[in-house]
C-alpha cells in the first residue's frame, strides 16, 4: 500500500518532534495549513498525540516518531553500503 497524502502529512508531523526530550511538544495553530491540522487531529484520534491540537507524544506516538525519523534518516542518507546483499523480489 503506497503512502496516501493523509499518511504523508502524518509522517511529516511525527518527524517534527524532538526525540531528545519528552518535555517538548508541538502546538498547531488554527492558522496552520488545513492538511496539517487534519493530520494532527488524526494522530490524536489514533492515540499518538495527547492533544487534538498537538501536545506531546504518547508512548505509541514516540515509537511511531522514532520509526518515522529513522526511515527518513535512512532514505536521505547519501552513503549506501555495498556490503548489504541485494535480493530479487519477484
Amino acid at each position: 500500500m503506497p503512502y496516501t497524502p493523509d499518511l504523508f502529512h502524518e509522517l511529516n508531523t511525527l518527524i517534527r518532534f524532538d526525540l531528545a526530550t519528552s518535555q517538548q511538544g508541538i502546538k498547531v495553530h488554527k492558522t496552520a495549513d488545513p492538511e496539517v491540522i487534519a493530520a494532527v487531529e488524526r494522530l490524536h484520534a489514533k492515540g499518538l498525540l495527547t492533544q487534538v491540537d498537538g501536545g506531546y507524544l504518547t508512548g505509541l506516538g514516540r515509537d511511531a516518531a522514532e520509526h518515522a525519523q529513522a526511515a527518513l534518516t535512512i532514505l536521505t542518507s547519501t552513503s549506501i553500503t555495498s556490503a548489504v546483499p541485494q535480493r530479487d523480489f519477484a
